[in-house]
């Protein structure tokens, strides 16, 4: 790397320090909630008899990874709120750009993975037990981390050589490729439309396959009684709000060439904290079995 930059400062949220103070007892309370509510939807799903259908194996997985997603950016957030001067090295630059997009990646992925599931549940009930085994279940996952993996490892190859002569202020509050594209002192046009071209077929596709999955459930059901539509889309409730939650601030950022890097800092708080936050509140609160479940693992506990 020829970078003469060893470390970058990052300008986080505000620069105000009496807001920087109640960011930081708001963000860590959003944190406690996320890590909180996700361990025990993955903790139910484990330890639950009743739980075992391919949704809830899908839906622990979420939760570990929305874990995992909010903590690659959340605790430096909020540790940062505490001192003046906000400062990471180049290599836990790097490291942050990797997690946050392997994991949101991945979660992108698993969506849609979750979405087939639905459709196969809904469309083809007769033959959901042969097409959702444990092992196909096991498969999907495993595709949505390998692929989550490659399109982070891809980010980082690009970003990591460039050269960053100064400045050195990084107008985030974590390490992204837009914040850093604008810090190199070389051209980034061709590495800005690679970047911007993978994202958008990651992203796109994936909400593709979303869409098509939807729309097959939803003509699969035009002659099914009232009570059909409400019984089969309220399963498919939970996962459409996590995935316009979800989906939005990512097509927002990634999907387009950048402008307003503190229209991204808002929208990227959306889907590295709040969406992880509320992901739990959605799933138990529509869910009647998920919320028996941690009803019998509290008496028993």
């Amino acid at each position: 790397n020829a970078s003469c930059v060893k470390e970058f400062i990052l300008l986080s949220l505000s620069e105000n320090q009496g807001l920087q103070k109640i960011y930081f007892v708001m963000f860590l309370l959003f944190y406690v909630i996320t890590v909180g509510g996700n361990l025990l939807i993955v903790i139910t799903v484990i330890s639950s008899q009743h739980l075992k259908s391919p949704m809830y194996f899908f839906l622990c997985y979420l939760s570990f990874i929305d874990i995992c997603y909010s903590s690659t950016t959340a605790p430096k957030m909020i540790a940062d709120f505490l001192v003046e001067k906000k400062t990471i090295s180049f290599g836990g630059c790097m490291a942050q750009l990797f997690g946050v997009h392997f994991f949101g990646c991945t979660e992108i992925l698993l969506l849609a993975v979750m979405a087939y599931d639905r459709y196969a549940a809904i469309c083809r009930p007769l033959h959901y037990t042969t097409l959702m085994t444990r092992q196909v279940c096991g498969l999907l996952v495993t595709t949505s981390w390998v692929g989550g993996f490659l399109h982070s490892i891809v980010q980082v190859l690009l970003i990591s050589p460039l050269s960053f002569c100064g400045p050195d202020k990084i107008d985030h509050y974590f390490c992204d490729v837009y914040p850093l594209l604008q810090l190199t002192c070389t051209d980034t046009y061709t590495v800005g439309a690679v970047i911007v071209t993978g994202s958008g077929m990651v992203t796109l596709s994936s909400f593709l396959a979303l869409v098509a999955s939807y729309v097959a459930i939803l003509v699969s059901l035009r002659n099914q009684t009232s009570a059909g539509w409400h019984k089969a889309l309220s399963t498919c409730g939970s996962h459409i709000t996590v995935v316009v939650l979800f989906f939005g601030p990512c097509v927002f950022i990634y999907v387009r060439p950048s402008r307003s890097l503190s229209e991204d800092k808002i929208m990227a708080v959306l889907y590295t904290l709040i969406t992880p936050m509320l992901n739990p509140l959605i799933y138990t609160l529509r869910n009647a079995e998920v919320k028996s479940a941690m009803r019998k693992l509290w008496r028993r506990k």
